[in-house]
């Protein structure tokens, strides 16, 4: 059986604001068309990992980035186009945060950033899109109507939509959940297992039990250092490799 294809490669990543280390040397890779959890307590530094990766972390002006982090063998900090990175590493927010545009609008937006003028073309997407979030069903009767009037599930699915139109190779997910019913959760997660047979997925997720039923491989950060990384069923068994594991994934602490 062969290796595995590495999509991301880390390598001595640190992270400072200011002052303060947040990230403290971290390393690992996340394998091409995976489900790869990260897990670990309130400020061990997932959502700053998540914005080092599509160099969002670039926008906030005291943070300061060492290390390597690489794109199919290319450093992302060494790629002079950064918006061509971010179409490549799609981003979803923890709460959905849909553009005061129509539904239509809200996915065909980044096409037509992008040049696309076409309406054949930009019907194409947005239908692709929309079903591959599990919404076109929903909307397809009204997709003039605004995407800030839906639920907040169909939001969050319409951000999803939205995050695809830009055909990423990664899509990364920052506590999807937060904001949604159990129903929609389990919606979206179906939608996720779909999705990995075009593209890697990252999931940041505070609830272990969404990352036993997703991820492939888990991370577990604490304090913005690597405590164990291995398969799930690893991660999640009652004898993963660190104790502090097992602590932090039976609700001991955190």
């Amino acid at each position: 059986m062969s290796a595995p294809e590495k999509h991301i490669e880390v390598r001595d990543l640190r992270l400072n604001y200011g002052p303060r280390e947040v990230i403290h040397g971290i390393s690992f890779d996340v394998y091409r068309n995976e489900i790869f959890g990260i897990i670990g307590p309130a400020q061990s530094g997932k959502t700053s990992l998540l914005r080092c990766l599509n160099r969002t972390i670039d926008f906030t002006p005291e943070a300061r980035v060492q290390g390597t982090i690489r794109l199919d063998g290319r450093d992302v900090r060494q790629d002079a186009n950064v918006y061509a990175l971010r179409r490549k590493v799609g981003m979803v927010a923890p709460l959905p945060v849909g553009l005061p545009l129509s539904i239509y609008d809200n996915v065909a937006f980044a096409p037509r950033c992008a040049g696309m003028t076409r309406k054949s073309e930009l019907d194409v997407i947005v239908e692709q899109c929309l079903r591959q979030a599990a919404l076109w069903d929903e909307v397809k009767d009204r997709l003039n109507s605004l995407g800030t009037k839906l639920s907040g599930g169909q939001q969050q699915r319409l951000t999803i939509a939205r995050a695809l139109s830009h055909q990423p190779e990664i899509l990364c997910l920052d506590e999807f959940s937060i904001a949604i019913d159990p129903v929609t959760t389990m919606r979206i997660e179906d939608v996720l297992r779909t999705l990995r047979q075009d593209m890697t997925i990252i999931l940041v997720t505070n609830l272990t039990q969404q990352a036993r039923r997703l991820a492939d491989r888990t991370l577990f950060l604490w304090n913005g250092e690597v405590v164990e990384l291995d398969r799930s069923e690893v991660i999640f068994s009652d004898r993963p490799g660190n104790r502090k594991t097992y602590d932090y994934v039976n609700g001991i602490f955190g």
